[in-house]
């Protein structure tokens, strides 16, 4: 259009001054209007969502539009690049193990992860823009944030998690910001309290034999005149029961110990476990030296796949405290038996002092006793239910217990299907093992 005006203008020079100057002038308007009218399309299409392509224009409207389309794109793509890339870091930070939560200058939530939310007790959309400690007011975690001292990390204990312990560490960045990162250390803890309650039961279960085996000796030095034989062999042979008791100790120890780091398992072989739960009977049978009737009941000669010696080092720890913790005149009673879903099941059951419900989830943690004494005075090194649960870890079967404080307890190992070869009905029934 404005080519045809500058076409026009001379022609109407040419038939009237007049004419040429209205044509010019309209002419003139015209370039003006058309100007004002991309302009105005210009301005409309800011104010549109990003992304939206500019309308089509004419003459050197055409470039300018075209050279903003471009810019358009590239800023369309820049933003996209951009988003993904802070949906990929969203993502990541909130796969991470470890709790991930950003402060500003005024302490106020900007952003956290799952983690984090689980580890304060907070909602991740609800609570941003509200100042942390306001919302996590336990007086250590406010003096830790608001000290300024961040050199070392912080252990924190979150109330609303029972037994729950958190290492908390600041790291100031950016315009006066924080990034608040807690790792979750209560099995580490846990560990941590294990090992120094384990070397604390070590020296005292030690000490306390050492100090009567020194005792004894001490006696026996010092009054060797005033001493006859059988005083003297009374006293060494009480140091000798307590020296025994430290070699079983140490013996469990080293087993434990083995058991726990993960030692390879012995070869595998098949072994008649009817076989075993009847020798076992007759093991405890000369424990008890008749203070107990014991019975085995073997319902089928099974074939199973294991290591011998560990099961039926197992199985006889179980039949040994069934006799230490039943008063003379009770009843030990051992089985062995095949589920109909296959499994095989070897039972401990007794008329003993039972145990009460609190104390049965720890019965198989090192060193853990429901009645120390008692356990002492039978020659107990508590360790022995700590070796059963890792040889059975180890053979994949279960431990299960149930037990009535004066009436007695079972003890019950499930053996699983896959490990039982075969089996046959027993030859003979099973009664008492003196029998």
């Amino acid at each position: 259009m404005a080519a045809v005006a500058v076409f026009a203008i001379p022609i109407a020079l040419l038939v009237s001054p007049v004419v040429g100057a209205l044509v010019a002038a309209l002419g003139l308007l015209v370039v003006l209007w058309r100007h004002n009218w991309y302009l105005t399309q210009l301005v409309v299409w800011t104010h549109e969502p990003i992304g939206t392509p500019l309308p089509h224009a004419f003459g050197v409207w055409d470039f300018v539009f075209s050279d903003l389309n471009r810019r358009a794109r590239q800023a369309s793509e820049q933003r996209e690049r951009l988003s993904a890339a802070l949906d990929r870091f969203r993502e990541a930070s909130q796969a991470m193990p470890d709790g991930v939560m950003y402060l500003s200058h005024t302490d106020t939530i900007e952003w956290i992860n799952r983690q984090a939310a689980i580890d304060f007790s907070l909602d991740q959309e609800r609570d941003r823009g509200v100042q942390v400690t306001n919302l996590v007011r336990q007086p250590d975690f406010v003096h830790y944030l608001e000290r300024g001292d961040y050199d070392e990390p912080f252990l924190f204990h979150p109330m609303h998690r029972k037994g729950a312990a958190l290492l908390v560490q600041v790291i100031r960045f950016g315009d006066h910001r924080k990034m608040v990162i807690s790792r979750d250390v209560s099995q580490l803890e846990k560990l941590e309290t294990m090992r120094r309650d384990f070397v604390a039961n070590v020296s005292h279960e030690l000490r306390t034999p050492l100090t009567v085996v020194s005792g004894f000796l001490e006696t026996v030095i010092d009054a060797e005149d005033d001493l006859d034989g059988a005083e003297r062999n009374h006293y060494l042979g009480l140091a000798l029961e307590q020296a025994s008791r430290m070699q079983r100790l140490i013996n469990d120890l080293l087993t434990l110990s083995a058991l726990e780091t993960g030692a390879p398992s012995p070869d595998e072989e098949v072994f008649n476990v009817g076989g075993m739960v009847r020798e076992i009977a007759r093991e405890t049978d000369a424990l008890s030296a008749g203070r107990h009737t014991v019975e085995v009941s073997v319902d089928c000669d099974c074939q199973c796949a294991g290591s011998a010696k560990e099961l039926h080092s197992a199985f006889a720890n179980l039949a040994s405290n069934a006799v230490r913790y039943t008063p003379a005149g009770g009843t030990v009673r051992l089985r062995w038996h095949l589920d109909p879903d296959g499994f095989g099941e070897f039972c401990v059951e007794d008329t003993g002092i039972g145990v009460a419900p609190e104390h049965l989830p720890r019965l198989t943690e090192r060193f853990y006793r429901v009645d120390r004494g008692r356990s002492r005075e039978t020659g107990g090194t508590g360790l022995g239910l700590a070796i059963v649960k890792h040889v059975l870890t180890r053979h994949q079967c279960e431990l299960k217990v149930s037990s009535t404080p004066g009436v007695g307890s079972t003890f019950c190992v499930r053996v699983p299907a896959r490990r039982i070869v075969r089996c046959e009905q027993a030859s003979a029934p099973s009664g008492q093992a003196s029998a």
